[in-house]
């Protein structure tokens, strides 16, 4: 089962996206810092994909450019965001739905993950 990491600070977002994984069997993973994503690494190891929230606390954290470099990832940024956006694998900009988000997941983990197959 695919791992994917959900790192947002917006808990709605967050919370909606992790159960709609879950009923897709991906096994999503949900964190608010970059300090819930360190202890996530520590116990689990690198995950298969990360959907992060693009807010500039998170952005600004060199743990989490560093997680973005070594991880497919898919960010949620907002046009008026005023931190520059990393490389990633996907750029999403709200609004967004859920459902989207969950698409461009299976898309991506479909390409990077032998296991996961839609």
């Amino acid at each position: 089962m695919p791992v994917v990491f959900v790192l947002a600070s917006d808990w709605t977002m967050r919370v909606a996206l992790r159960a709609e994984l879950r009923e897709s069997g991906i096994d999503a993973l949900g964190m608010d810092s970059a300090e819930d994503a360190g202890r996530a690494l520590a116990s689990s190891g690198l995950p298969d994909l990360i959907v992060l929230e693009a807010t500039s606390d998170l952005l600004n954290d060199i743990r989490i450019r560093n997680l973005i470099q070594r991880v497919p990832s898919i960010l949620v940024a907002s046009h008026t965001l005023e931190v520059a956006l990393p490389d990633a694998d996907v750029i999403l900009y709200r609004p967004v739905r859920v459902s989207e988000i969950v698409d461009r997941v299976r898309e991506l983990l479909g390409r990077t993950n032998r296991h996961f197959r839609e």
